[in-house]
């Protein structure tokens, strides 16, 4: 009998309750086992102790942005995968300086 297949992991990070809560629906409506927070603090702790196989995360957060989180993530779970989401214009800048430093 073969191995059910695990299901792929999803952590959501917002600051803003709705967009967390419905994106990680849609993650769940698309096989991800998905957790919300609304704190990026939070989504780093529960990454160290339980590697995500995907990050969505906005980008600008207070105590800690996207970009940071995104970083100390990639630092303990190399193989994750990473999509930041802003609706702001101001963070074309600060990605692009994500992206020149890897």
């Amino acid at each position: 009998m073969a191995e059910p297949t695990k299901k792929r992991t999803a952590f959501v990070v917002d600051d803003e309750l709705v967009i967390t809560s419905t994106l990680a629906a849609i993650l769940r409506l698309n096989g991800f086992d998905a957790t919300s927070f609304s704190a990026p603090l939070e989504a780093l702790d529960a990454a160290r102790s339980q590697a995500p196989d995907l990050l969505v995360s906005d980008v600008i957060m207070p105590l800690m942005s996207g970009i940071e989180l995104a970083i100390e993530v990639k630092r303990s779970c190399p193989d994750c995968k990473v999509l930041l989401l802003s609706g702001q214009a101001v963070t074309t800048e600060l990605l692009a300086t994500a992206k020149a430093d890897g």
